[in-house]
């Protein structure tokens, strides 16, 4: 009765199988980034919220690199056409003319974009842009200093269930399969960011978070090929936990302040730090960077808000969080001075110019008047 359907499913998934063993093998290929006289920073502004809180962020990158853009060495670029409506319209996560604009940057400034839900619908632009660009670690600062709190998370960004997310099997009327991906190359990678990041920053602690008692065959791999690195940086304890104890760590005022560095796969990564931010004040006060070897993405961890924007609230949402991104790209670009003042200022437009999400709030652009004032 469903042979036909299982005959076309195997197909599909061999077709799946063999391009991420391609991706798999590339990986160990990756040429060295060239040297430039000139960085290229791409701004875009996304969809719903989006446009609003990234032009206040651009306002302070545009006032804080004033004379590297008057000197030549570097550019801020502004890119168009990632937005729902041309996506939908071509097709495509990310349209051809779009992409081709990005890749012709060194780091970008992106606004949340909108990702259609269920059915045959269009991929995340961000799950695209991280494959495309190979954007392999989402990096996530939370930090809460009277509780104790300063916690970076190191989540693999190109595998687990969103690489193939879109590309999954239905049998009609019975079942559906989607897959998750790990690669040696992949985790090896991650977990290397997270200890390096440890070492540097004189961190003592890893947490290694996975699911690995169930999912045995991808975070059995992913738990083993981190202890494997951490064996290679014996002054740093490394610890596994699973998701769901770790989800209530995060929630023990007693495991806060000895938890420090994470690493894990993308979904848990995906979850478990909005709900650190949500800690910190909410995702509205959280950035993200997503950093590859020859590029780099830095953006706010929400999404474009479209209920906001339906109840024409979408002037008073919080830039705070594309700010912060903001400051994690300057740091990026080894400005860190410069990545200082921006949080400075973002500070005191919190006590100046708060945002309430509401009329009785300051508005988004009040907020960036506040951070420019201050800088």
């Amino acid at each position: 009765m469903y042979q036909e359907a299982v005959e076309k499913a195997v197909a599909h998934y061999r077709d799946l199988l063999l391009s991420q063993i391609d991706r798999a093998e590339k990986m160990n290929n990756v040429p060295a980034p060239a040297k430039k006289e000139k960085t290229v920073i791409g701004v875009v502004g996304g969809d719903g919220i989006g446009p609003i809180i990234t032009a206040q962020a651009q306002r302070a990158l545009e006032a804080l690199l004033a004379d590297e853009i008057k000197a030549g060495t570097i550019e801020l670029r502004t890119i168009e056409g990632l937005t729902i409506e041309n996506r939908l319209a071509v097709g495509k996560a990310v349209p051809d003319d779009v992409l081709a604009e990005i890749k012709a940057c060194d780091v970008l400034l992106k606004g949340p974009t909108t990702t259609p839900s269920g059915g045959e619908q269009l991929e995340s632009a961000n799950v695209a842009l991280r494959r495309e660009l190979d954007l392999y670690a989402n990096v996530r600062p939370v930090c809460v200093p009277e509780e104790g709190i300063d916690w970076m998370f190191f989540r693999e960004n190109t595998e687990g269930e969103y690489t193939l997310g879109s590309k999954g099997i239905e049998i009609p009327g019975l079942l559906t399969m989607d897959f998750k991906v790990t690669t040696v190359a992949g985790t090896r990678r991650i977990a290397r960011a997270a200890f390096e990041f440890a070492r540097k920053n004189g961190k003592t602690h890893v947490a290694i978070v996975t699911k690995s008692n169930i999912m045995k065959k991808t975070d059995g791999m992913f738990s083993i090929l981190c202890r494997e690195i951490a064996a290679e940086y014996p002054e740093i304890q490394a610890d596994e936990y699973f998701i769901d104890i770790m989800s209530a760590n995060l929630l023990k005022a007693n495991m806060r302040s000895q938890l420090q560095v994470f690493v894990m796969p993308n979904l848990y990564g995906d979850i478990i730090t909005d709900e650190a931010a949500q800690i910190q004040g909410g995702v509205g006060t959280a950035g993200s960077a997503n950093i590859g070897d020859t590029c780099a993405m830095f953006e706010a961890i929400h999404g474009s808000a479209p209920r906001m924007i339906a109840r024409g609230m979408g002037d008073y949402a919080n830039p705070e969080s594309i700010l912060r991104a903001a400051v994690m790209l300057l740091q990026h670009i080894g400005m860190p001075d410069k990545a200082a003042k921006l949080t400075a200022a973002i500070e005191t437009a919190n006590r100046t110019a708060p945002i309430t999400g509401t009329r009785e709030g300051a508005s988004c652009a009040q907020f960036g008047d506040a951070v420019i004032a201050a800088l």
